[in-house]
C-alpha cells in the first residue's frame, strides 16, 4: 500500500497558496489571535485538498521458482541397478520439491550419442533447459547421473553456470570392473600375412591376478593366452581373405563385476591383395580394346601386362620378323613360368590361333581349377571354329557356342539369378523387364554347361539367351561376356550404362572378394538389438544359428525383405561377443555399449563433477549413502552441507490488481473539511 499525489490545481498555484496559508499561520500564532489553531488546520485540509492524495493498494501473488532435474539416461547410467536408483531417485525429487511449495520441478533427460561419439551430454542438456527458464526464477539443479560426464565446461564457462548444481550419484564407491583395450591393431594387412594385434586388460577394483583371454576368429579355432593387469600382450592374426577379418576378444568375467560387457571387443581388419597382377590376351583389334586398357591402368594398384596380336599368322606381308619387334615376347615365362603369380587372366576377341600353342591355354585351364581367375569377353570369333572353345579352355567355360550369331537391337536384361546375385543386383538402370540403360547390337548364341548349378546366366539378349555367365570351376571361376558391345556404354551410346562397374564386379567376384560372394551373412549391432542379414540366391532361407556369449544355441528364423535378402532381429542380446552361423557361413558381432566414449570407463565416479559443485555452490550426494534433506534459502553462500541441499528462494511476486481512493474525493474527507471550517468560524463568533 502507498499513496501518490494527483494536484488539482497547478503545482505552483499550490506551493504558492500553501506559502500564504503558513505565512498566516505564523501571524496568527505569533500576534495570539483567537482560533488560530483552527484556521492553522482548515488551511491545511485545503492544502491537502488541492494536492488530492490517491491511495494505491496492489493485490499480488507469489511466482514460483524453478528446479530442474537433469536425468543421465546414457548407457553407462543403465548398467546394473542404476537405472532403478535413477527413478527412485527422481520420484524422491519431485516429492521433495513439491513439499517445499511454491516451487516447480522440470525434468531434462540426457541420452549418448553413439552415432557421434560424443558421451554423456549432460551440460548441453542443461544448457538446452535453461534456456526455457527466467534466470530470475531458477533455484537450482539436481543432476542424477554416474558422474561420467563428457562435456563437463571450463575457464569462463564454468564461471558462468548458474547457481547452485547438484549432483547425485547413482553407482557405488565399491565398484570394480575389468575391461579389454586395444593398444595397437592395423587397419588394413595383406592377405596372407599374420600381423600382430596388441592389447592390455585394465582391472579396477580388487583384484590383480593373472587373466585369460580367448581370442576368436571366425573359421579358425579359438585360442587362449594369459595375461596380466595392465601389461601389453600380443597375438598374431592370420589374415587368410580379402575384405573384413573379425578377431574377437574375450577376457573372463570376474565375481562381483560391474559389466561384463567391456570384458568383450570385436576388431576388424581389412585383408587387402599387395598388388593385382593382371594378364590381359587380346586377339582382334577392336573398338572394345581400349576400355579394358583404361579400366585396368586406371588403377593404381593394378599392374597390367598387355599381349596383344596386331599381326595374325594368315596376313603375310613380306617383312622380316627381326623388323617386327626389339625383343622376343616372354610367352613362355608368362604362360608357363609364372602363369601361377597372375590374379586375373582376361582373354578379348581372342582365336585360337597358332601364337599361342594348346600347351599355353591348357596351362591357364589348370590356373584356373587352382584357383585362378578368368574372365572372356567374346565377339564373332567365340562362335567360329577357331574359336576359343576349340582349345583346352573348353574345359572350364561355361557357355558352348552354337555357331549362330544374333544381330539386333537389344537392350541387356537380368534374369532371376542376376536380379539376385551381387555382380550385377545393385547395378544402376538394372532390370528384368525395362532396364535404364542403352541397345547393344551382337550376341553370339550360347548354351550353358549343365555342371549342377556351379555355372549361373545372370544377363540375358533376346529370347532369354545367355549374356554374362559365371562359372565355378575346382577352386578358380570363369566370367563371360557373349558380346563384343560393352564399350558402347561407355561411350554413353542410346544412354550407355555402367560398363565400368559391371567390369570391376565380374572381374573380383572371379577373384573371389568377399562382397561379391553369393552367398554372405553379416550382422551388426542397431540400437539395442542385433540385425542379422543374410543374402543369397536361394528362393528361401529358413534361420541362422546364434551362439551367446553364456554359450547357448538360438534358431533365429529369418524373413524376406526382398529377393536374395533374409533379415532376422535379436532383441534384448546379452553383452559380449554373439556368433552367427548358417552352414559354412558365419560372422560375429559384440554387443555392448556402441560410443566408444561411454564405454570408456563405467565406474561411478565424483571427481569430474566436483569443478562444477564448487564454482556453483552445490553439493555432491551419493545416493547409496541415504536420504538427502531439501529445502529453500533466500541468502546467497553455500547451498549444501553434510546430508542436505538447499535451493534458492527468488522471493518474485506478481501484481494481479491495483485499487486507488482519492482521499478528499470522499464524504468523510468532505465532511472533515466542511466540519473543520464550521468549528473556526463558531470559534471566532464567540
Amino acid at each position: 500500500m502507498n499513496v501518490s499525489f494527483e494536484p488539482l490545481l497547478n503545482i505552483w498555484l499550490i506551493i504558492g497558496f500553501g506559502g500564504l496559508v503558513a505565512a498566516l499561520c505564523v501571524y496568527l500564532v505569533f500576534k495570539s489571535i483567537r482560533g488560530a489553531l483552527l484556521r492553522v488546520l482548515t488551511g491545511a485540509f485545503l492544502l491537502a485538498a488541492l494536492a488530492n492524495p490517491t491511495l494505491h493498494q496492489n493485490d499480488s501473488t507469489p511466482i514460483s521458482d524453478i528446479a530442474l532435474a537433469v536425468v543421465d539416461e546414457s548407457a553407462s547410467n543403465k548398467i546394473g541397478d542404476r537405472g532403478a536408483i535413477t527413478t527412485k531417485a527422481l520420484d524422491m525429487l519431485k516429492a521433495r520439491v513439491a513439499e517445499l511449495g511454491n516451487t516447480e520441478l522440470r525434468i531434462a533427460r540426457v541420452n549418448s550419442n553413439s552415432a557421434e561419439n560424443s558421451g554423456t551430454q549432460a551440460f548441453a542438456a542443461l544448457n538446452h533447459a535453461l534456456a526455457d527458464i527466467p534466470p530470475s526464477r531458477f533455484a537450482g539443479a539436481f543432476m542424477i547421473t554416474d558422474g561420467q560426464v563428457h562435456d563437463v565446461p571450463t575457464g569462463k564457462a564454468l564461471q558462468a553456470l548458474p547457481s547452485p548444481i547438484h549432483t547425485l550419484i547413482t553407482g557405488s564407491k565399491r565398484e570394480q570392473d575389468r575391461k579389454i583395450v586395444v593398444d595397437h591393431a592395423p587397419r588394413f594387412a595383406l592377405v596372407g600375412q599374420e600381423p600382430m594385434l596388441q592389447f592390455h586388460v585394465e582391472e579396477q577394483g580388487e583384484g590383480q591376478v593373472d587373466i585369460p583371454v580367448v581370442v576368436t576368429i571366425p573359421g579358425q579355432e579359438p585360442k587362449t593366452i594369459i595375461v596380466k593387469p595392465g601389461a601389453s600382450a600380443e597375438v598374431a592374426v592370420k589374415i587368410d581373405h580379402a575384405g573384413e577379418n573379425l578377431v574377437g576378444l574375450s577376457a573372463a568375467v570376474k565375481p562381483g563385476e560391474l559389466s561384463a560387457q567391456n570384458n568383450h571387443l570385436l576388431t576388424r581388419i581389412d585383408g587387402i591383395r599387395d598388388r593385382l597382377r593382371v594378364l590381359l590376351i587380346s586377339g582382334q583389334p577392336n573398338a572394345g580394346e581400349r576400355s579394358w586398357r583404361n579400366l585396368l591402368k586406371a588403377d593404381s594398384a593394378v599392374d597390367l601386362i598387355h599381349f596383344t596380336i596386331l599381326r595374325p599368322p594368315e596376313k603375310q606381308d613380306g617383312t622380316p620378323n627381326v623388323e617386327l619387334s626389339l625383343i622376343a615376347f616372354p610367352t613362355t615365362e608368362l604362360f608357363v613360368d609364372k602363369l601361377d603369380k597372375f590374379d586375373l587372366v582376361i582373354f578379348d576377341r581372342y582365336r585360337h590361333q597358332s601364337i599361342l600353342p594348346d600347351a599355353y591355354l591348357g596351362n591357364i585351364a589348370t590356373y584356373v581349377r587352382n584357383g585362378g581367375a578368368l574372365l572372356v569377353s567374346s565377339g564373332e570369333d567365340y562362335a567360329k571354329p577357331d574359336g576359343l572353345y576349340t582349345s583346352p579352355l573348353a574345359d572350364v567355360l561355361g557357355a558352348v557356342p552354337t555357331g549362330a550369331i544374333t544381330e539386333q537391337p537389344f537392350k541387356p536384361l537380368l534374369s532371376k539369378q542376376g536380379e539376385r546375385h551381387p555382380v550385377t543386383r545393385d547395378l544402376v538402370g538394372a532390370s528384368a523387364t525395362e532396364p535404364r540403360w542403352g541397345k547393344w547390337f551382337r550376341l553370339i548364341d550360347t548354351t550353358l554347361v549343365n555342371d549342377d548349378g556351379k555355372t549361373e546366366q545372370l544377363m540375358s539378349g533376346p529370347d532369354e539367351k545367355p549374356l554374362l555367365v559365371l562359372r565355378r570351376v575346382g577352386q578358380g571361376r570363369v566370367g563371360q561376356i557373349l558380346s563384343d558391345q560393352s564399350w558402347l556404354w561407355a561411350r554413353g551410346y542410346d544412354g550407355g550404362g555402367p560398363q565400368t562397374e559391371l567390369l570391376k564386379r565380374i572381374a573380383h567376384w572371379a577373384m573371389k572378394e568377399p562382397e561379391l560372394e553369393e552367398e554372405q551373412l553379416h550382422a551388426k549391432q542397431v540400437g539395442a538389438d542385433i540385425v542379422i542379414e543374410r543374402r543369397g540366391l536361394k528362393d528361401s532361407y529358413a534361420s541362422v544359428n546364434a551362439t551367446a556369449p553364456d554359450g547357448k544355441n538360438t534358431s533365429v528364423p529369418l524373413v524376406q525383405e526382398k529377393p536374395g535378402l533374409f533379415t532376422a532381429r535379436i532383441l534384448m542380446p546379452q553383452q559380449g561377443l554373439y556368433e552367427i552361423k548358417d552352414g559354412d557361413l558365419q560372422t560375429a558381432v559384440d554387443v555392448g555399449i556402441q560410443d566408444a566414449k561411454e564405454a570408456a570407463d563405467l565406474l561411478a565416479t565424483e571427481e569430474k563433477l566436483k569443478p562444477v559443485s564448487a564454482a556453483t555452490g552445490g553439493g555432491i550426494a551419493w545416493l547409496e549413502d541415504g536420504i538427502i534433506r531439501i529445502s529453500k534459502q533466500s541468502s546467497a553462500g553455500p547451498y549444501a552441507g553434510s546430508g542436505w541441499m538447499n535451493l534458492k528462494a527468488n522471493g518474485l511476486v506478481q501484481v494481479t490488481a491495483v485499487r486507488e481512493v482519492s482521499l478528499f474525493s470522499t464524504l468523510i474527507s468532505l465532511a472533515a473539511l466542511l466540519f473543520a471550517a464550521s468549528l473556526m468560524w463558531w470559534r471566532e463568533g464567540r
